[in-house]
């Protein structure tokens, strides 16, 4: 059976390597019980280095628009060269608008 896809990166999520679940509108503004995508770890704690709650409620609910942010889409660029367990720092606080 093949594996889930992050939709950040394009890569594969073998059950093995971590992994999270990412409230497309954030829990606090209103996602609670709302749609959630599976993705890499690394990749889902980018999101939430790049942008606030605030701005993932308004701006960021889908996966489209995340792709489309130019922090986060040369990190897709960037860690899809990586295999599917790498794991990195990620620099929190350093939000850029």
């Amino acid at each position: 059976m093949p594996h889930p896809v992050c939709p950040l990166c394009a890569r594969d999520i073998p059950p093995n390597v971590p992994q999270s679940r990412h409230h497309l509108i954030p829990k606090l503004r209103g996602g609670k019980g709302g749609p959630t995508v599976l993705m890499h770890h690394i990749c889902h704690r980018e999101i939430h280095a790049t942008l606030t709650e605030a701005e993932l409620a308004h701006n960021y609910s889908t996966m489209e628009d995340l792709r489309a942010h130019p922090r986060l889409a040369k990190f897709a660029v960037w860690v899809a060269k990586r295999p599917p367990g790498f794991r990195s720092k990620v620099p929190g606080g350093m939000r850029k608008r």
